[in-house]
């Protein structure tokens, strides 16, 4: 969309230098589309030609220059390919960020200045907190919080998603046994990604106690879950059972190595639909089936 730098140019960056009365010396701004970054670098170097713009890219990201592929769980910076309207040269310093920098910060940013903020807000508090310390006294440093707490309740705000992600230690309870995930899964009836939504069904109508059906392929790698409740779904709302079972999978699961610990694996089942799929990564970074655990397993 070419009118957002534009409207950051306009608007943004006039804000930002009435409100400094043009006393500034360095901008933290995350990168999504570019638009932001562009728009108020563009302006306000045009009015302070010293400004430090330093831009907040994570890791897996392109925006900053070339990086090697990988996922990341912040939301709202970062991208895969480089948006016609950003403009990188406006940028004079690149701050890569991490999602459990990013997480952690936002969550202070929250719980220590009352600012019900998103992720990436973390990351930009991360870049500023690292550029800021090359200022001189008496100079200033604005840093850009772009998103807010909305879309995040049952993301990063929740303990239990921090857990079940590694960015905090989960709690020890001596209730919990000290075994890993492993040693509790059971390997269950498993359905080719290939097969049709009636294959599913048919299982499922053959064998009452099948709740969950991960999908497997040939080679023993995970590529889906599907379940009672989502195949009944699927056909109930019209969907062609003679299409694959993929099109009935459960949008969002979990997959554990078999060695994560049990006091980790306990907050992942809870908030993921009471089910992981437990299975192990091959040195190609494929998923390989070892089995599921439920919240009834651990009671085992």
């Amino acid at each position: 969309n070419e009118n957002n730098p534009l409207a950051h140019y306009e608007g943004t960056a006039e804000e930002i230098y009435k409100q400094f009365n043009g006393q500034i010396d360095m901008i933290v701004c995350g990168a999504g589309t570019g638009g932001t970054i562009t728009g108020i670098a563009k302006k306000l170097k045009e009015k302070i030609p010293n400004v430090q713009i330093v831009g907040v890219d994570p890791y897996g990201s392109i925006l900053s220059g070339p990086d090697d592929p990988r996922a990341y769980h912040v939301e709202g910076i970062g991208y895969d390919f480089l948006p016609q309207v950003f403009d990188a040269k406006l940028v004079d310093a690149w701050y890569k960020s991490d999602d459990e920098e990013s997480f952690t910060l936002a969550r202070r940013l929250i719980r220590e200045e009352g600012i019900l903020c998103g992720g990436s807000s973390g990351s930009a508090l991360a870049g500023a907190l690292a550029y800021a310390k090359d200022l001189k006294e008496g100079q200033r440093c604005l840093v850009l919080l772009p998103d807010s707490i909305r879309n995040y309740i049952t993301k990063f705000v929740d303990d239990r998603w921090m857990y079940d992600n590694r960015f905090y230690d989960a709690p020890v309870s001596e209730s919990v046994p000290d075994k890993v995930i492993g040693d509790i899964s059971n390997v269950v009836p498993t359905i080719n990604p290939n097969a049709t939504v009636n294959d599913a069904i048919e299982m499922v109508k053959a064998d009452k106690t099948i709740n969950w059906l991960p999908m497997v392929d040939d080679d023993g790698v995970v590529k889906g879950l599907t379940s009672q409740m989502a195949l009944s779904t699927f056909v109930f709302n019209g969907g062609d059972r003679t299409k694959p079972v993929k099109d009935a999978e459960i949008p969002v699961f979990r997959k554990l190595s078999s060695s994560t610990p049990l006091n980790v694996a306990r907050f992942s089942i809870e908030i993921n639909q009471e089910v992981v799929v437990v299975a192990d990564q091959n040195d190609n970074g494929q998923f390989i089936y070892k089995g599921i655990a439920t919240s009834a397993d651990l009671f085992h």
